[in-house]
């Protein structure tokens, strides 16, 4: 495997509602510099954006959300930018960029053609970036650079531009809490996109009743064992039915009744719902939450990538999906997986994937969550264990499976997949 591989990663930003609104786009070399560029040479960065976008279906794996891309001065000033779809880019202009009257007229241009424009890593040098402090849409304040003391200070400063502040490096509850109170419109950090971290819950009626309808799944149980639990929780039934006339399902007749979407999505679509549904209020609204996001790009990353490893064997695909779903139930519930595990009839491979990180599965999860972390180095790693992948295949199965997750809940849009 050549060490100028590159793995894409990506981190959402959240508006106050704490709802999606993009993804930072961040791109990390295998190499032990675990950096966004190559080599620092222009040429390979630009290929990598470029790449990203014209052949593995990045614009595509954003669905309604932007992507927000870091760009040094020779990026910005550079042909490839032109490329890219304007409509769905931020362009971070870097902390490094020396602000010259060539990048304030720059950056004046990319606006007129339709890109957003952010500033990025601010932390209290407004004389430094006046230039260009008019022109940006948004401005991302680094929290880790400042105390409580000085954020309140220098958020004061940057309201009297017309820019939308984004809170940037958000680790704690306090910090995201003091941030929406200064007026902050947009969110960003491990706080919100650590798995562990994103808000866990008890079990509600409903969702113990997704419980049982999985583990009756499992046990291919008849058509009218699991109506009869659905008949139980109408807001359940009314989610699923919701779920089936979106996007995965490939179903372009609405389904009408619960013995008509079993018979329609069949058992092994059934099962990938229910477990997707554990990640929505079950009892009413599909809102599509971070943790949906995650829980559902990374079952439908492990996914294909079993389907890359084994082709064909669509009962290690299904493994794989159920691994992947079940790996973030402890964020979900707050509660330990020995805990969620009790009861559930899984595979053996599949709880050594959950439980020790261990097989073929365990190798994969680990993976993804490598992606997820932005770690290159551990991803190139990962990918000498599963014999047949490279970060290309990697990155083009991840932005299927971004592109997937992302249309959850929409109904029946054109680019509809199984």
């Amino acid at each position: 495997m050549s060490s100028e591989e590159i793995f894409i990663g990506r981190q959402p930003i959240l508006d106050r509602k704490h709802e999606m609104f993009a993804y930072e786009l961040l791109f990390r070399s295998g190499n032990a510099q675990n950096s966004a560029s190559v080599s620092d040479d222009l040429k390979a960065t630009a290929s990598v954006i470029s790449t990203a976008f014209a052949d593995l279906g990045v614009e595509q794996a954003l669905g309604p959300y932007k992507g927000f891309v870091n760009c040094d001065a020779s990026i910005l000033l550079s042909d490839v930018l032109e490329a890219l779809p304007s409509d769905k880019i931020v362009l971070e202009v870097l902390e490094t960029v020396e602000v010259t009257p060539e990048i304030v007229e720059r950056c004046r241009e990319l606006k007129t053609r339709g890109f957003t424009v952010a500033l990025d890593d601010f932390v209290s040098d407004t004389e430094k970036w006046r230039p260009i402090l008019d022109l940006v849409d948004v401005i991302k304040v680094e929290l880790l650079a400042l105390n409580t003391e000085e954020l309140t200070r220098t958020t004061r400063n940057l309201k009297q531009f017309p820019g939308i502040l984004l809170a940037e490096k958000v680790d704690s509850r306090d910090q995201a809490d003091l941030c929406h109170k200064l007026g902050y419109g947009l969110f960003q950090g491990y706080y919100f996109a650590k798995p562990v971290i994103i808000a866990g819950k008890k079990l509600g009626q409903s969702q113990l009743a997704l419980m049982q309808l999985l583990g009756l799944i499992l046990e291919d149980a008849e058509t009218a064992d699991l109506e009869a639990v659905f008949k139980s929780e109408p807001g359940l039934a009314m989610n699923l039915m919701r779920l089936t006339n979106s996007v995965a399902s490939g179903v372009r007749t609405k389904v009408t009744s619960m013995r008509h979407a079993i018979s329609v999505l069949g058992r092994r679509q059934l099962q990938r719902w229910l477990q997707l549904l554990m990640y929505t209020n079950p009892s009413g609204g599909t809102g599509a939450s971070p943790l949906l996001q995650l829980a559902a790009a990374r079952g439908r990353l492990m996914e294909l990538l079993a389907g890359k490893l084994h082709a064909g064997q669509k009962e290690l695909e299904d493994q794989a999906f159920m691994a992947g779903i079940m790996s973030l139930m402890p964020a979900l519930m707050g509660a330990p997986l020995e805990e969620i595990l009790k009861g559930i009839n899984l595979d053996s491979s599949i709880r050594e994937a959950l439980e020790k990180g261990e097989g073929e599965l365990g190798a994969m999860l680990q993976l993804c969550e490598a992606l997820e972390q932005c770690d290159g180095v551990r991803c190139r790693e990962l990918c000498f264990n599963l014999p047949g992948l490279h970060a290309s295949m990697v990155n083009s199965c991840q932005t299927q499976a971004l592109a997937w997750a992302g249309n959850i809940g929409r109904e029946n849009p054109d680019n509809a997949e199984n």
